[in-house]
């Protein structure tokens, strides 16, 4: 090691290698409990210092593990999967590289964020609109890409909408994907699969390289916006609304992803818990929840969705969205910057006249109409400062300010019989480990789900951390055991990642020829030993999966 970090500084130059305590023990840490101990930091700005990093690295047998912002939280901020491994922090490479408005392409480093693409395009008066995500604005693009990440506009999809990869091999090789990989090809940025078979699926949820470099597609704004809300009454509408909906999707009425939130994800976002009308105690009951969105206004499930196009396709939009939630749901009204600022104009009055808090509502809506636009927003951190004592600071920092938070997500297909059986197994698996079930559904494309579940807690609470995890592993393996496997991992559950049979073979023998000696990532998206692919039981969870669908 010491060699090692001797020949880096050599390389990245004074300060880009630290090993001070604040720091380690900064990236060391997580929203939920980690053992894991980071060696060092490494700071390279640029893919050859990358390569010359990893170079030394295999020659050492030091075992590396890259992170773009560290903003990946819930699912393990900058923490490697196994102890020991150096951490390289590729926050230095924030270059974009290559704009082009008329294709509606940006080329960007792992680096770069999404305020920073934001803000690019807004200084460019650039009528591209990226898609942004829920998280944290200071989050990386390329690594919430590479991890399927998805946001809300019709190119939400993220791992379908780039292009293009610059990657770097353990050995310090490097590959360019698609038609990059022959130079001078024109249709590099713009067309995705170049000749043979498509590398570029190698690297999303993997540790078989270090991506540099990633084209990004843009959606040009539309003609007219409109984002739309709804709120129905009861749990049990659920079902009927997703059925109601996937025809639009489907169709392609409705172009941006349609988030489905239940009353405690909404409530969580509007305030923190309500600590004094509860007596202290936990969790927070489904009679508690009831008389909280009677008061505020919101409902037992809250959709949004948006819909771009001009003026004659919104219209029909809203026609067919009418049509199709109607009998539905309670309420649902289409927003445009107009009705807005109208809105936040007169709160003060309808408060008096009504006696309900406009403004409450208006908090909320107004980031998710901005995520609708692509305009990132930290609004929705807030909800990890839920059961925290004290007020989320103008800064918010999840790891600093220690919030408990655990990400499951799995996907289903886009039919309300499969949103109903996601549903009321998280609500019951959390509310029983003393967690409110903050539950979002999302039809994320024209066929799928995804639910996104959130156990959140106050980390400084003694045995909180205990409980969240075996809350973690109990959801996992139930819903795994119904057929449904999350689309991401947190580094405390990548035992689940590994298929069995010829397809972890196939990987396996990949990770060896690139990585023979084990360097970059270890046990990221891999299993590392006989019993990393099992559950809390003991049994294999793919296994198990087989079976359910008669394997």
């Amino acid at each position: 090691m010491k060699n090692a970090l001797t020949e880096w500084e050599s390389i990245l130059g004074p300060g880009s290698v630290v090993v001070d305590s604040d720091t380690l023990q900064s990236c060391s840490t997580a929203t939920f409990a980690t053992s894991q101990r980071v060696p060092a930091v490494i700071r390279p700005e640029s893919r050859e210092q990358v390569q010359q990093c990893l170079r030394v690295a295999t020659r050492f047998g030091i075992k590396v593990y890259p992170v773009s912002t560290g903003k990946n939280w819930g699912y393990g901020s900058s923490v490697p999967v196994i102890d020991g491994c150096v951490i390289m922090d590729l926050g230095r490479m924030r270059r974009i590289v290559d704009f082009n408005e008329t294709l509606g392409f940006v080329t960007v480093e792992p680096g770069v964020t999404q305020q920073q693409l934001f803000e690019f395009l807004r200084d460019r008066r650039s009528n591209l609109w990226m898609d942004a995500t829920g998280s944290s604005p200071d989050c990386s693009l390329i690594g919430n890409t590479l991890e399927r990440g998805f946001g809300h506009t019709p190119y939400g999809d993220h791992s379908n909408n780039f292009s293009n990869l610059e990657v770097v091999l353990p050995s310090g090789e490097f590959l360019e994907t698609g038609f990059s990989q022959a130079a001078g090809v024109q249709a590099a940025p713009v067309y995705r699969a170049g000749l043979g078979p498509q590398l570029d699926g190698l690297f999303v949820q993997s540790n078989l390289g270090v991506v540099t470099r990633m084209t990004i597609w843009l959606m040009p704004e539309p003609e007219v916006f409109q984002a739309f809300f709804f709120r129905c009454a009861l749990d049990a509408d659920l079902p009927a609304i997703v059925d109601a909906l996937r025809p639009l999707r489907l169709n392609g009425t409705i172009r941006s992803g349609i988030h489905l939130a239940n009353d405690y994800r909404v409530l969580s976002g509007i305030q923190q818990y309500p600590w004094k009308e509860t007596g202290n105690a936990t969790p927070l009951t489904r009679d508690q929840i009831r008389t909280l969105r009677e008061k505020l206004g919101f409902g037992a499930w809250n959709g949004s969705g948006a819909l771009y196009g001009t003026a004659k396709q919104v219209a029909e939009g809203r026609r067919l969205i009418r049509k199709a939630l109607r009998g539905n749901v309670l309420k649902l009204i289409f927003l445009n910057d107009r009705k807005l600022a109208f809105a936040s104009r007169f709160s003060g009055p309808f408060r008096l006249l009504t006696g309900m808090d406009l403004r409450k509502t208006l908090e909320l809506v107004l980031p998710v109409y901005g995520l609708l636009r692509g305009i990132p927003t930290d609004q929705s951190l807030k909800s990890a400062y839920w059961r925290k004592r004290t007020p989320p600071p103008a800064e918010k920092d999840l790891d600093r300010d220690r919030c408990g938070l655990m990400w499951c997500a799995p996907v289903a297909p886009a039919e309300g019989s499969h949103a109903s059986v996601l549903a009321t197994l998280a609500s019951e698996i959390l509310l029983r480990h003393g967690f409110e079930p903050m539950l979002s559904i999302t039809l994320i494309t024209e066929r799928a789900i995804v639910c996104v579940v959130s156990i959140t807690y106050d980390r400084d609470v003694a045995g909180e951390d205990d409980r969240a995890k075996v809350c973690l592993e109990e959801l996992l393996a139930s819903f795994a055991t119904k057929g449904y496997m999350p689309y991401r991992l947190g580094i405390q559950s990548m035992r689940l990642s590994r298929p069995e049979g010829v397809p972890g073979q196939i990987l396996d023998a990949l990770k060896q020829h690139v990585d023979p000696a084990g360097i970059l990532s270890s046990g990221r998206y891999e299993a590392r030993d006989d019993d990393a692919n099992r559950g809390p039981d003991g049994a294999s969870i793919h296994r198990d999966l087989g079976k359910v669908r008669g394997d």
